[in-house]
């Protein structure tokens, strides 16, 4: 997604990306296509518990880290 006025920018795993103000973590993960069972997510150096992705909005300048987990064996 390209800047634009509408647009907010905020860190993943160190790249700057823009998207659309009042974006949850949760929309954030499902625009990656992960899937919120798989990962965990860290907000300005806070963990961001899962049972409130959905209530977390992001805001301009968020800096995120999201680890995905993979199963192996």
């Amino acid at each position: 997604m390209s800047v634009t006025a509408e647009n907010m920018c905020v860190t993943v795993n160190g790249e700057t990306l823009a998207f659309t103000p009042g974006l949850t973590v949760a929309g954030l993960i499902a625009q990656l296509g992960l899937d919120t069972r798989k990962v965990a997510v860290e907000r300005n150096l806070e963990i961001v518990p899962r049972s409130t992705y959905a209530d977390v909005r992001l805001t301009p300048g968020d800096a995120l880290e999201i680890v995905h987990f993979i199963g192996g064996g």
